[in-house]
């Protein structure tokens, strides 16, 4: 059976664990045993070629970690995978008798890069993870897609791991949970498992992270283990032991999409009311809009610019003051009246500057 198809038509979830990086085949066979003794879990990783931030970072032991990778798979009766980044890579992968490959974020922002490892892998029917560009670009994501399917590689499924940004408090990288479920839109047909690891960069919001991504329905989760996370090579601080991943796996609440008829009434009766509010949300930002474009025609006439930066910090200020008692998350508020704004500035301009087309 192909791997998608597995995934989708799976009745839990379905779990990806082991190494950030292979350090030892020792530390490999050791994490694999502890790893399979989860029934959870089916398909063991290991990274062997590390794509690091500063070039004196570890990057990875390289092709000799490969048979620790396979051998570990045999003995404990896991399918194995590992990132591949170039040709080379693969062709040593798949020589190796590596089952699953997958794409990294570093290498999926890459057309270059994507299209020369799906020209190394026609001809062959090897299963191929896609994790999310490191920015959040949903067209090069699907593109990446679209590259191994001209050449004929069709069992794909897609990593989410969360995107780049500079110093959140939070996360490593963070969600943006947005783009998955735009991803889940255009292509249904394709699993998509979560990489909480790299979303917290933090063993103590794997949990957390992990059951959010089921709550989306998500198929499945990647989870990096390591025989003792504390002391490993890359990646320590998002690294748990068998023990923690075992923790975290039996915590974790799988829920279904269907229901019964008496749910679904119900789930109908609060969604038309939702339906409801959608439209008179829609008709005031739109009545908001005429009043803006009132205050575009005021400017033009005298000459002001459109930005007031001094009247959109205090609204902006008394918005977020607001957030709370209003039980939103300033984080949305924000991003609701930075919408509003720009949408309101596109209105200003049409008036202001009619041959101007936005």
């Amino acid at each position: 059976m192909r791997l998608a198809d597995k995934i989708n038509n799976s009745n839990r979830s379905f779990v990806v664990a082991g190494p950030c990086s292979a350090e030892s085949r020792e530390q490999v066979l050791s994490i694999s045993a502890e790893i399979a003794k989860n029934d959870n879990v089916q398909l063991l990783r290991a990274g062997i070629w590390k794509p690091r931030t500063r070039p004196d970072s570890f990057e990875g032991l390289g092709e000799v970690a490969l048979p620790w990778l396979v051998e570990a798979g045999k003995l404990n009766g896991l399918q194995t995978t590992t990132e591949v980044a170039n040709r080379g890579h693969v062709e040593a992968a798949l020589k190796a008798g590596v089952d699953v490959l997958w794409i990294g974020a570093r290498t999926t922002v890459n057309p270059f890069a994507v299209q020369e490892i799906a020209d190394a892998l026609a001809g062959t029917n090897t299963p191929v993870m896609i994790k999310n560009p490191i920015n959040p670009d949903l067209q090069l994501w699907l593109g990446a897609f679209e590259r191994f399917e001209k050449v004929g590689i069709t069992d794909l499924t897609a990593i989410h791991r969360g995107f780049s940004v500079y110093k959140h408090d939070k996360y490593r990288n963070v969600p943006s949970w947005e783009i998955p479920i735009a991803l889940k839109e255009n292509r249904p047909d394709i699993p998509i498992i979560c990489d909480p690891s790299h979303i917290t960069g933090n063993r103590d919001l794997l949990l957390e992270v992990s059951q959010k991504a089921l709550d989306l329905n998500f198929h499945g989760l990647m989870i990096e283990t390591h025989p003792d996370p504390d002391n490993a090579w890359s990646d320590a601080a998002q690294q748990v032991n068998g023990a923690g991943l075992k923790n975290i796996l039996d915590q974790l609440v799988v829920r279904t999409v269907e229901f019964g008829t008496d749910v679904a009434e119900q789930i109908k009766e609060l969604r038309d009311k939702v339906a409801i509010l959608d439209d008179r949300m829609l008709e005031v930002l739109s009545a908001r809009m005429q009043l803006s474009e009132e205050v575009g025609l005021l400017k033009r006439e005298n000459n002001i610019t459109i930005l007031q930066q001094e009247h959109w910090a205090k609204v902006i200020s008394m918005r977020l003051e607001q957030a709370g008692d209003l039980h939103l998350t300033k984080q949305f508020v924000r991003q609701m009246m930075d919408a509003i704004h720009q949408e309101s500035i596109r209105h200003q301009t049409k008036i202001m500057n009619p041959k101007t087309r936005r």
